[in-house]
């Protein structure tokens, strides 16, 4: 198991946000943190502790410059989400990104695009593609949600799914959406679902609290499933996590035994 940084981008500053709360009123939005810092102070961070894999997310318009900024302090280190559709794919891997996360331009009407899946496919590489398959449970299982995650998909997380969506991507990217930014603990049936089928390399996101939490990652996924916290990180605002503790417990896990 490896710990995944992340640098959210909302405004043009690095922030947490409540995950569920990321509508179009901005009323309803919960911010946990907003750094006075730039997003290149967080990838040289990263950069300097060697956490590669993680991902730069743009959470809504203006970000751009921001986004660039972070990929800039470190070249092929990081990921980029967030808008990113066949027609700007090409120029952000231009920009440093080492993969593109992608989510809503896959989906057309809560439904998998394949045709446009598999377009970008064609475009970048499989082997540059990360899905994002950040879910939210309703009746009977979890479900694909899309557009700030505020829409559901008809495509609910089973084996089947993921066996076949990983024959378009390098790695998935899971956040639990229900518990997205409240540090009130990981998902554990949404953890136990994705680590019956791990067909690619899949990052968890979502509630993590503590480093007990982690453990619970590693455990329940067999050491095969990633893990990204946010809100919980001292260097957030958080008070469950400090930084150096997680890069510490990553350190640990990835020296030869």
């Amino acid at each position: 198991m490896r710990f995944r940084p992340c640098i959210d981008l909302h405004q043009g500053k690095v922030k947490q946000i409540v995950g569920a709360t990321l509508a179009d009123d901005p009323g309803a939005l919960r911010t946990n943190f907003a750094s006075d810092l730039p997003p290149a102070h967080y990838a040289a961070l990263y950069r300097r502790d060697g956490l590669v894999g993680g991902h730069v997310i743009m959470l809504g318009q203006g970000n751009e410059a921001a986004a660039r900024e972070a990929l800039t302090a470190w070249p092929g280190g990081m990921q980029i989400g967030g808008g990113i559709t066949a027609d700007n794919a090409v120029h952000w891997l231009d920009q440093g990104a080492s993969h593109l996360i992608v989510t809503s331009h896959v989906f057309h009407d809560g439904i998998l695009d394949r045709e446009r899946l598999a377009r970008l496919n064609r475009l970048v590489g499989k082997e540059r593609l990360v899905l994002d398959l950040s879910c939210r449970w309703r009746q009977d299982g979890y479900y694909v949600v899309t557009d700030r995650w505020q829409k559901f998909t008809t495509l609910r997380i089973c084996p089947e799914a993921l066996e076949e969506l990983a024959g378009f991507c390098d790695e998935f990217l899971v956040h639990a959406v229900d518990v997205e930014g409240r540090c009130m603990g990981i998902d554990t049936r949404l953890l136990d679902l994705l680590a019956a089928s791990m067909p690619a390399p899949i990052t968890y996101a979502g509630g993590v609290a503590s480093l007990a939490d982690l453990e619970r990652i590693r455990v329940g996924g067999h050491g095969r499933i990633d893990a990204t916290v946010g809100s919980a990180l001292d260097i957030f605002g958080g008070l469950g996590l400090r930084y150096q503790d997680v890069v510490a417990y990553h350190d640990r896990l990835a020296a030869p035994v």
